[in-house]
C-alpha cells in the first residue's frame, strides 16, 4: 500500500458538485487522493456547516476549496481556527472587486473576506499568477499558478474541416472575416453589459460588409444581444448559435478568425486569464482584447490590443470598431499562421505534476518534516 494514502485530504468546489470548478480541481489533484465533499449550490450554507462539521470531527490533513464563495469559505476560517486544520484556495477571480462591481453595497464586506480567506490559508493556487500575488500580499504562506488548460484539441486537419462544416451550417462565406466570443451571457444589469456587447455594438458602427460576428453561448443577455444585433448590426451580421456542447467548442473556434476576450483594465479584468484563452490560442486564434497585463505577458503577434479600459464603454467600441474597419484577412490569415498553439503555462500535465508538489510541500510542512517526507516518499 501506498503511503500516501493515508493522508486525509477533503476536496470541494463552491459553483456545486460536478460542475467545471470541481472537475478542474479533480483534474489538478489526480494524482493525489482527495475526497470530494458535493457540494449543492442550493444549500450552501447547510454545505458551510457540514464542511465545518467534517473538519472538526476527522481533523484532515489538508482541505483544497476551489473558488471563493463565502458558504465555503467561511467554514474554512472558522474551521481552521477550532481544529488547525490547513486549508487551500484556488480561484480564477478577485473576489472583493468583483463583487463590488456587481453590488457596491456589498463591495467592503466581500474585500474584508477576500483577505481573511487569504490570510488565514496556508496556500493558495490562482487561475493567474496576478491572483497568486494578490493572495501573497494578503496573507497566504504560500502560492502557484495553475492556469488551466484547452479541455478539447483540434488537430490542424480537423480545425480545417470543422472550419468548413460550421461556416456552411450558418451560411459563413470562407472569405469573410470572422470575430468571435465564446461564453456564458450572463447579463450584468447595473453595467448593462454581457459577453458579445462589444461585438455586436462595434459591427453597429461598421461600414466594411465582408466582417461577421459570431456569438457562442447562452444566457440571460443573449435575448438583449439579438434585439441590439436587430437594431444596428443589419441582417447576417451578428450571428448566435446558442448553448453548444463543450466537446464541440473548438469546431466553432475553428470557424473564426479572430476572438475577442473583453476584460475591464481594473481590478477585476486584470486580475484574470479566464478559460477562454488556452482555448483560443489551441485554436490558433490571434486575440483582440484591451491593454490588460496577460496581453503583455503574452506579447506574441496575435495579441491586438485596443483602447479603452472597459467594453462597455464608447471609447472601447470606437477601438474595436475602427481595428476592424481596417484590419484585412490576409493579415489576421499571417498572423494566425503564428499563434503558439501550445503555451508551457496552459500544459495540463505540468499544472498536475506542479499542484501535487505544492499539496506535497504543505502537507510537510504542516508534520514533523524528517518523518512525513520519509513517509511521503515511501512505497
Amino acid at each position: 500500500m501506498n503511503h500516501r494514502e493515508s493522508y486525509k485530504i477533503l476536496g470541494f468546489a463552491t459553483q456545486g458538485s460536478n460542475g467545471d470548478d470541481e472537475q478542474r480541481l479533480r483534474s489538478l489533484l489526480a494524482d493525489t487522493p482527495v475526497y470530494f465533499y458535493p457540494f449543492e449550490r442550493s444549500r450552501k450554507w447547510m454545505n458551510g456547516w457540514r464542511i465545518l462539521r467534517y473538519m472538526y470531527r476527522e481533523r484532515p490533513h489538508l482541505v483544497v476549496m476551489e473558488g471563493t464563495g463565502i458558504a465555503g469559505g467561511l467554514a474554512l476560517i472558522v474551521g481552521s481556527t477550532l481544529t488547525r486544520v490547513p486549508y487551500v484556495v484556488s480561484s480564477g477571480d478577485a473576489i472583493g472587486p468583483y463583487i463590488a462591481n456587481r453590488f457596491p453595497l456589498l463591495g467592503p464586506l466581500f474585500h474584508w473576506y477576500e483577505r481573511l480567506l487569504y490570510k488565514r490559508s496556508t496556500g493558495f493556487i490562482g487561475w493567474t499568477p496576478y491572483l497568486a500575488g494578490r493572495a501573497l500580499t494578503y496573507g497566504a504562506k504560500f502560492a502557484m499558478t495553475a492556469a488551466g488548460w484547452a479541455p478539447v484539441a483540434y488537430s490542424s486537419e480537423q480545425l480545417q474541416q470543422a472550419r468548413s462544416e460550421i461556416r456552411s451550417e450558418y451560411g459563413i462565406p470562407e472569405r469573410q472575416l470572422v470575430i468571435g466570443i465564446v461564453g456564458s451571457l450572463n447579463w450584468n444589469r447595473r453595467l448593462g453589459y454581457c459577453y458579445g456587447y462589444e461585438l455586436v455594438k462595434a459591427a453597429g458602427l461598421l461600414e466594411r460588409r465582408d466582417v461577421t460576428v459570431l456569438i457562442v453561448g447562452d444566457g440571460s443577455g443573449k435575448a438583449r444581444l439579438e434585439q441590439l444585433a436587430g437594431a444596428s448590426g443589419g441582417p447576417g451580421r451578428v450571428i448566435f448559435t446558442g448553448r453548444v456542447p463543450r466537446e464541440k467548442v473548438p469546431a466553432y473556434l475553428a470557424a473564426m478568425d479572430l476572438a475577442s476576450l473583453p476584460q475591464s483594465v481594473d481590478q477585476v479584468g486584470s486580475f484574470r486569464y479566464t478559460t477562454k484563452v488556452s482555448e483560443y490560442l489551441c485554436a490558433g486564434l490571434p486575440i483582440v482584447t484591451g491593454r490588460i497585463p496577460m496581453s503583455y505577458d503574452f506579447n506574441h503577434e496575435g495579441m491586438y490590443r485596443i483602447h479603452g479600459d472597459k467594453p462597455w464603454e464608447p471609447k472601447y467600441i470606437r477601438s474595436l470598431a475602427g481595428f476592424l474597419e481596417c484590419v484585412t484577412s490576409e493579415e489576421v490569415k499571417e498572423r494566425g499562421s503564428r499563434v503558439p498553439r501550445q503555451l508551457p503555462l496552459f500544459d495540463k500535465e505540468s499544472q498536475v505534476s506542479s499542484v501535487r508538489a505544492f499539496i506535497h510541500d504543505i502537507l510537510t510542512d504542516h508534520a514533523d518534516p524528517e518523518s512525513q517526507v520519509q513517509k511521503w516518499h515511501a512505497e
